[in-house]
């Protein structure tokens, strides 16, 4: 990871904003965003993966985002990467293909969330997002039929 002045800053914001929530598979949060960003290669990437479910999940907004000073390169990836409520899900991951950015995040958390060995036993719930993550990975491969 590259600990950059933005970096350092999206951990902060990352670990405050996630720090009382857990995964479904029962770990603290903030390993997710952690894990994704120590996967990426440049600051860009390293900061929306870090911060790429804050706007979802918390009372964070894109405009705080952007009085922190996190760049429009940032803010735009994390808009895509922000699922509304009303929008299909196929049809959010069709937006972020867009933007290189948001589809290498996405990708990395596609993987991660799709890891079988983070849960302890699947449920028929699990099967099914599997399969909703395996079709969003298709497209943002470009695979889709």
């Amino acid at each position: 990871m590259i600990y950059t002045p933005d970096t350092k800053k999206a951990i902060r914001l990352m670990y405050e904003a996630h720090k009382e929530q857990t995964d479904k598979s029962g770990l603290p949060y903030v390993f997710h965003p952690f894990h994704l960003a120590e996967q990426m290669d440049d600051e860009v990437s390293t900061v929306v993966a870090l911060l790429h479910d804050v706007v979802e999940d918390t009372d964070c907004m894109l405009d705080d985002l952007r009085k922190m000073g996190f760049s429009g390169e940032v803010c735009e990836a994390l808009d895509l990467l922000t699922h509304r409520k009303g929008v299909p899900y196929l049809d959010y991951v069709r937006n972020i293909q867009s933007n290189p950015v948001a589809v290498k995040v996405k990708l990395a958390d596609l993987a991660h969330n799709s890891d079988r060995s983070r849960f302890d036993r699947m449920t028929e719930s699990d099967y099914k997002r599997e399969e909703k993550y395996r079709a969003a990975m298709r497209i943002l491969r470009g695979e889709e039929e």
